[in-house]
């Protein structure tokens, strides 16, 4: 008798157990049920973020592909033809003709030495003195939301603007020639800065500085006030007086931020053209032509689409060598 009733029970455990194999653990079913349906619901959920960040995308896409892909397309394609803005006479294939042209045209060589000479100065002043000015006021003080406002300025201005008032600022009675008579008690003679072969692309790199050191001021401030306050103390507390500080602790930290901005203002200074349109019209002499104007007169002043083309594409050419050698020395080593 105990024997079956032992049986008896063993059997309903038995089938207890079964039963709950076959049902699963309590809730299991409904997990697995949840657990797909949160998958499908995250899947869902991805994909229409990457729907809503696609069509986020397209109408930058489309005025990048309108405004830069398709010019550069048509620019290297016009580059071998002698296609003209207006002409009765139908654009054909005419090789290397442009590119033969322009190695041998004189007033290029000039546009490309003026931007060299025009790089090599501007690209490491404005970049020292926007480090500087960033430095001074890097500090908490009160006066320094004050400053960063006065030294931005010049750049939310448009630089028309900023090149007609620098116009006055050098002509013979303006401003600039007083202010140096003044100090010299009346010997100074008056310089028109803007038509002496001499003075002209210098008076331009001075304006071009003034313009835009403060931009770069700020890139370099936020850069430094990404620099952890912890570095500071440490090299305080081993003795570093402030020169010591910066060189060891705020220029190695500025890395990402000096190449970046040596690559934007190269290209910026390579690109010179809106301050040579308006003050000098690439004179006196082609003392201050420069590629891009070049390219500008050939295409719409002299309507020679082809030659235009061609000398855009030689600049491209040259400025994607000159990014690829900073790129490679400034790279992680």
């Amino acid at each position: 008798m105990t024997t079956a009733t032992s049986t008896a029970t063993t059997r309903g455990t038995s089938g207890t157990g079964v039963g709950a194999d076959k049902t699963g653990i309590p809730g299991t079913s409904a997990g697995k049920t949840g657990t797909v349906a949160t998958r499908r619901k995250s899947t869902a959920e991805q994909r229409h973020e990457n729907a809503v960040g696609w069509a986020m995308l397209l109408p930058a896409s489309i005025l990048l592909l309108l405004f830069i892909g398709i010019p550069v397309i048509l620019a290297f394609g016009l580059a071998f033809t002698n296609a003209r803005t207006i002409s009765p006479n139908p654009t054909r294939f005419i090789g290397i003709d442009n590119f033969t042209r322009l190695f041998s045209d004189p007033t290029f060589w000039y546009a490309l030495r003026n931007v060299a000479v025009f790089a090599v100065v501007v690209v490491p002043v404005q970049a020292g003195l926007g480090l500087l000015l960033a430095v001074l006021i890097n500090k908490q003080v009160r006066s320094s939301v004050f400053f960063r406002t006065v030294y931005f300025l010049p750049v939310v201005t448009s630089m028309v603007v900023v090149s007609l008032l620098w116009m006055f600022i050098y002509q013979n009675d303006g401003m600039l020639n007083q202010v140096m008579a003044k100090l010299t008690f009346g010997h100074w003679q008056a310089v028109d800065w803007l038509n002496d072969p001499r003075t002209a692309m210098g008076a331009i790199i001075v304006m071009s500085i003034w313009q835009a050191v403060g931009q770069h001021m700020l890139i370099w401030l936020s850069g430094l006030q990404t620099i952890p306050g912890e570095l500071y103390e440490a090299a305080e507390l081993d003795g570093c007086n402030a020169w010591e500080q910066f060189k060891n602790v705020t220029w190695p930290c500025l890395r990402s931020t000096r190449n970046m901005i040596l690559i934007t203002i190269t290209i910026a200074a390579m690109s010179l053209f809106t301050q040579i349109n308006v003050m000098t019209q690439g004179g006196p002499r082609d003392a201050t032509t420069t590629v891009v104007f070049e390219a500008v007169r050939s295409g719409f002043q002299q309507q020679e689409m082809g030659y235009a083309s061609a000398i855009t594409l030689v600049f491209f050419c040259i400025i994607m060598v000159i990014t690829g050698i900073q790129r490679y020395l400034t790279r992680e080593k």
